[in-house]
Formats: structure tokens, sequence, C-alpha cells
């Protein structure tokens, strides 16, 4: 894992699990803190987890299945 700068922005390498954790945490704080939802940071995380979910063969409509993915559960 490593943050670097690159001038405005923060470069970071992390492992994915990880990454599904983050969002599975701010996601659960919307509610307390609902300026998390529309951060770049939130925005963008969530749409590289649904592409990577969906090139597992996940439906990201379907709650559940989203959630199970999330989770690294089986289904």
């Amino acid at each position: 894992m490593s943050f670097e700068h690159r001038g405005e922005a923060v470069i970071g390498a992390h492992e994915f699990t990880e990454l599904k954790l983050i969002y599975r945490v701010l996601q659960r704080q919307l509610g307390k803190f609902p300026e998390l939802m529309d951060t770049h940071f939130l925005i963008e995380l969530q749409g590289f987890l649904q592409i990577q979910a969906r090139a597992d063969g996940v439906d990201t409509s379907h709650h559940g299945d989203w959630d199970c993915w999330l989770k690294d559960e089986a289904e």
C-alpha cells in the first residue's frame, strides 16, 4: 500500500479487499455524514468496485448480490 502526491491529487495503491471494506464502512456512515455521498472519492470508488463486480458476473443492480460480493461471501 502507498500514497503518492501528484500535483493536487493523491494516488493510492491498496489491497482490493481493503477498498471493499472502506466502501462498506463509508456506505454505513451516509446517514450520519450525508456530505460523503457527493465526494469524488466515494463516487469513483463505487464505480471502480461496480466494474470489478460486473467483471466477476455480479448484477450490481441486485442489492443482495452486490452486498455479498462486497463482503466476499458466496451467493
